[in-house]
């Protein structure tokens, strides 16, 4: 048994997310952690939700709410969302405890220290109608590059240049609207990441395995123009984690907070705690996961995010533990994904756009969305929904090749041998085949996952339903039981194990569909088919069985089109 720490990018607690977001992190981020303790290794999965910074303060601002009040809000409905897609976080912590308060302060105390830490005077835009500075994402205007007007103080999310407030064509305030600007002099911490860019470049240069998705995005920070820059770590804001030496004051920072992408990744480790404090546990049970000096040696750390989350995680993040001078876990494996488009245009949850995970859940059960989501993920480059490909992947794969041989064989047997798995009859031919070949492809769906190669590990879990679809047809026992009711006993029998088979090999994918299997197989028994032959014989004859309801409802053009319509991709 070996040990996993899995966490996926904690989303924006600025409203419900999208499928986009889903399928760039959580949901496969779940789908390994699953998979993992299916085959029963130790699996620590962290995420929570990012509370800090200008979306939570703009949000909640919106809402009409204090800040602390909407965020505590948000939380609860993000952690019920997801619950409902079968997200089976061991803790779903926030940025905002006290946890992360602690180590974020400890972190920058302990990088001033080591000498990683600068403090810069810049200029900053200030709001004389709002009587204070507006960092990132409080200026919004023109974008430069494209001319896109609505264009925020950090990124354009049009083009996705990345941006400095000033640069901004006609910039105006996103708190009032006010054009009353003027550029101030404030001063800031920096992280002084130029100096330790030859460590982290060889920290990267080590990880030969990683996609090149990831590498590629973070070499292009280290070296393109003039490489890897000193990032700002404080910034003038009422809502944010204070700015302090570890636990003592930082003179000259007050009424300062961190930014939100200093603090955010730190709530990985802080997020741990807060589940092990909840448990009543020790402090030793969170930091065997994450101090080297106590228990973490053995640990491999898998990351999963968005290619936009990358560069805060191979730089940035990194930065900070390097330059702690302190044991902390690395991570191993940066698993990073492309965009997933909705329908020609772009998902995006402060324009309201897309399909966002409520709805989703409002029209079909979880797994429909999981299934599809991770058949299509966006890994060697971008993926795009449409309600017809939707439409078709879930009648194909879900409901013509799983639900069907799920309905098919139950049915039979209980019309011709009741409700309880038939004795008789050994294996021939065409059994030892079957075996065989399902092996091969175990073999590959394990290899797939073991790599955290999405679409490939859906492809070869398809492959594996179609075995016993192909089966089925071939043996035909409706036929056999005509003349040989002993050989349809086997076969049938057979037919009834690989519905527990598939509902352990299919679990990280559709995992409300795999209890709804093992329960019409009446078996609690999760074991991972590492011996197929005895896999299949999991379930004895005489054992009591039920035909379940249908697994996957077919998509009907009509509700396609529906959805498609009431789905135009605004949300208001």
């Amino acid at each position: 048994m070996a040990r996993h720490l899995i966490t996926s990018a904690i989303p924006y607690i600025n409203g419900i997310k999208h499928l986009g977001n889903l399928v760039g992190s959580q949901l496969p981020a779940d789908l390994y952690a699953r998979y993992l303790r299916a085959r029963e290794h130790e699996v620590m999965f962290i995420c929570a939700t990012d509370e800090h910074g200008t979306p939570a303060e703009l949000a909640a601002a919106k809402a009409g709410k204090p800040v602390p009040v909407y965020c505590a809000e948000m939380h609860d409905v993000q952690a019920d969302i997801a619950c409902d897609f079968g997200l089976s976080f061991d803790h779903f912590g926030r940025s905002s405890s006290e946890r992360n308060h602690v180590l974020t302060q400890h972190f920058a105390g302990k990088l001033d220290e080591n000498g990683w830490i600068s403090e810069v005077e810049e200029k900053q835009v200030y709001s004389i109608d709002d009587g204070r500075f507006l960092p990132d994402r409080y200026i919004e205007g023109t974008c430069p590059n494209c001319g896109y007007d609505k264009a925020r103080g950090d990124q354009c999310e049009n083009c996705t240049k990345q941006l400095d407030p000033t640069d901004l064509i006609e910039p105006r305030s996103a708190i009032s609207g006010s054009t009353n600007l003027e550029v101030r002099a404030t001063k800031h911490l920096y992280l002084r990441q130029r100096a330790l860019k030859d460590r982290i470049a060889a920290w990267i240069d080590s990880k030969t395995d990683w996609p090149i998705l990831t590498t590629s995005i973070a070499r292009k920070w280290l070296n393109d123009g003039d490489g890897l820059q000193d990032r700002g770590i404080t910034r003038d804001l009422d809502w944010g984690i204070p700015v302090k030496k570890g636990d003592q004051p930082w003179p000259g920072m007050e009424g300062k907070v961190f930014y939100v992408w200093f603090d955010a990744p730190i709530e990985y480790i802080a997020a741990t705690a807060e589940g092990t404090d909840k448990a009543g546990l020790p402090d030793s049970a969170w930091r065997r996961w994450w101090r080297l000096d106590e228990g973490a040696e053995d640990v491999t750390y898998t990351q999963f995010m968005g290619k936009d989350n990358v560069p805060f995680h191979t730089l940035s993040f990194p930065a900070t533990i390097i330059g702690s001078g302190e044991p902390w876990k690395l991570v191993d494996y940066i698993k990073s994904f492309n965009y997933l488009t909705y329908d020609g245009g772009q998902f995006s949850t402060s324009q309201g756009r897309g399909v966002f995970m409520d709805q989703a859940l409002s029209i079909l059960p979880a797994d429909y969305w999981r299934w599809w989501l991770l058949s299509h993920a966006p890994e060697s480059g971008d993926s795009e929904f449409t309600w017809d490909n939707f439409q078709q992947s879930v009648n194909k794969d879900l409901a013509d090749v799983l639900g069907n041989f799920v309905s098919r064989i139950t049915k039979f047997c209980r019309s011709k041998f009741g409700e309880t798995i038939p004795a008789g009859g050994s294996y021939g031919p065409e059994e030892e085949a079957l075996i065989e070949a399902l092996t091969t492809r175990i073999r590959a769906y394990e290899g797939f996952m073991d790599h955290t190669e999405i679409r490939k590990s859906a492809a070869e879990l398809r492959a594996i339903w179609v075995l016993g679809n192909e089966y089925l047809q071939s043996a035909a026992p409706w036929s056999t039981f005509k003349t040989d009711p002993v050989k349809a006993a086997m076969q049938v029998r057979l037919g009834l194990n690989l519905i527990r088979l598939y509902a352990v090999l299919s679990a990280p994918f559709i995992p409300f569909a795999s209890d709804a299997m093992l329960a019409a197989m009446r078996t609690e028994d999760r074991s991972w088919p590492d011996d197929v032959r005895a896999a299949l014989a999991a379930l004895p004859a005489g054992h009591g069985f039920a035909v379940p309801e249908v697994l996957f409802a077919k998509i009907a053009d009509e509700s396609r089109d529906e959805w498609q319509q009431r789905f135009q991709g605004i949300r208001s």
